[in-house]
């Protein structure tokens, strides 16, 4: 996102542009008798405190609106929200569940998956990213069964660095993103995308050299794909191929511009991402504890603040979009990730 440096003397810039033809007037202290005047420090410091209170409570009113639906979930991601079931993985138990809206049903579990991402295909079937090392793509139907398996791409190539994310296209295809190690520091940088076309098999690279890739959205008119660098603390936006291809590459967000930083670590970015309707993006933002909404010119409109923890993964939309589901970890340091799914209602 450019944004123009504001010359003084603009509006709201705090400076008046000077003009040539015309002189100032001095300040005229003796017809008034009294120095110019002066805002008193206890106005001041008044005038700040009730800025401050305001936030305070907006914030306050927000948390207290938040609702836990789902409690210890180790490794909480994929929320998807389906004819009034709520679906949602675990990735330190290798997990696919389903909450009816009283109680959740473990519908896959599978050892050496660490179940992250979680999409809906048209098919009504799900595409399930495994964030092991190793890395795989499964077809699961809406029971859990595993209907296919994906463990590298079409060159023979495996998914080294863990399958982190999966979005489904509207004309049926979907992308993924290929992680990276995540052993203590960020090592190596071998994220990518990668790309299924409709009817294929095959998973086609499309995209390479992103630092940590994770979260994964399509614009609503298919022409934009958004892509999170976990440790760039970045957003990228690519075009959209007529053949699913990506070109045009470029800086779409830096969330360290849009909210101020709440934790120092390399894993502060970018997490899992839904887009919306109208185009508006919901981010996760892992060791932020809050989701950002953010605008197609990459405009913060909206930060939700999580106070189930700090460790945001991902979000869903309730029916009409009206409320959100978010999955948190409470401590991002706990090795478990124990955590959490809660209900927050929305904003237009």
């Amino acid at each position: 996102m450019r944004v123009r440096a504001r010359l003084c003397g603009e509006l709201g810039g705090g400076t008046l542009r000077s003009r040539p033809d015309v002189a100032a007037a001095p300040y005229d202290t003796a017809r008034l008798g009294r120095p110019p005047p002066k805002e008193d420090l206890p106005m001041r410091v008044a005038r700040l405190f009730f800025v401050a209170l305001g936030v305070l409570l907006s914030i306050s009113i927000s948390q207290a609106q938040e609702i836990t639906v789902v409690r210890d979930v180790l490794g909480p991601e994929g929320p998807v929200y389906l004819n009034g079931n709520l679906y949602y993985v675990a990735w330190t138990t290798g997990s696919l569940s389903k909450w009816d809206g009283k109680k959740s049903t473990v519908l896959n579990s599978r050892k050496g998956c660490s179940h992250n991402g979680l999409a809906l295909t048209h098919h009504h079937t799900f595409l399930l990213a495994c964030t092991d090392e190793h890395g795989a793509i499964l077809e699961l139907d809406l029971n859990g069964k595993e209907l296919h398996r994906w463990d590298a791409d079409d060159k023979g190539r495996a998914f080294e660095g863990g399958i982190n994310d999966v979005v489904v296209t509207a004309n049926g295809g979907a992308y993924a993103t290929v992680f990276g190690p995540y052993q203590g520091d960020p090592t190596e940088v071998v994220g990518k995308v990668v790309y299924l076309a409709p009817s294929s098999q095959k998973w086609v690279e499309v995209a390479n050299d992103l630092n940590y890739a994770n979260g994964i959205g399509i614009s609503p008119d298919q022409r934009t794909l958004y892509v999170s660098e976990t440790v760039g603390n970045c957003i990228l936006k690519f075009m959209v191929n007529p053949d699913g291809t990506l070109s045009h590459r470029h800086n779409f967000a830096l969330l360290n511009l849009l909210v101020p930083n709440k934790n120092k670590s390399w894993w502060l970015g970018p997490d899992s991402m839904k887009i919306d309707g109208k185009g508006d993006m919901y981010v996760a933002q892992w060791f932020g504890g809050k989701i950002l909404k953010i605008s197609p010119e990459g405009k913060l409109l909206h930060v939700f603040p999580i106070a189930a923890g700090d460790g945001t993964t991902n979000v869903a939309f309730g029916p009409g979009g009206k409320d959100l589901y978010v999955t948190v970890v409470k401590d991002p340091n706990d090795p478990q990730a124990k955590g959490s799914i809660v209900k927050i209602p929305n904003v237009q």
